[in-house]
């Protein structure tokens, strides 16, 4: 008798479904499945990324699928493994000479993503730089015709200020035109 009692009541008790409950719920279904998707990095082949967690370096993301914890990591660079071609073609003013045009390339690349995450943003200008003083601790280029031990010197003058910042100079082809 009780139980047949609380169906009848059960049953005439009308069902509340309220759209705004519903429309929360989903709002916060959407959020939570937007931070699970932020939270997944895929890093691609010849990639490393370096994380930041709360602004100091946290450790380096290599190739694969990694979880980060959004709004505490981030991802501060996308650093590429492979490879970089840095393309000169700039004014060098010489004592001995007049004003010369520098023109060439110079190929580089990452060894240490961990050194290199401090100047990444800045290392084509570093690069630059450090090929003007080697410029001039190379001396008089007009003695020496052999441009490829000219371009070796330099490069083992660019790799000698570098690497301690985690960036190998693979290649140097520079010429001087007048």
């Amino acid at each position: 008798l009780v139980e047949e009692a609380g169906r009848t009541m059960a049953s005439s008790l009308p069902v509340v479904r309220d759209p705004s409950l519903r429309e929360q719920n989903l709002e916060l279904l959407a959020l939570l499945a937007l931070v699970a998707a932020s939270s997944i990095k895929r890093i691609p082949e010849g990639q490393v990324y370096t994380l930041r967690r709360l602004g100091k370096p946290a450790g380096i993301l290599t190739a694969g699928t990694h979880l980060v914890v959004p709004l505490i990591e981030r991802i501060a660079h996308k650093i590429s493994i492979t490879g970089y071609t840095l393309a000169v073609d700039e004014r060098v003013e010489r004592e001995a000479d007049a004003t010369r045009t520098l023109r060439g390339r110079v190929w580089w690349q990452v060894l240490d993503p961990e050194r290199a995450d401090s100047v990444i943003d800045r290392a084509d200008d570093l690069i630059r730089l450090r090929l003007r003083d080697a410029l001039q601790d190379a001396g008089n280029e007009s003695i020496d015709p052999d441009l490829r031990s000219r371009n070796q010197r330099i490069k083992q003058s660019l790799n000698g200020s570098l690497r301690e910042r985690g960036v190998l100079v693979t290649r140097v082809e520079l010429d001087l035109a007048a």
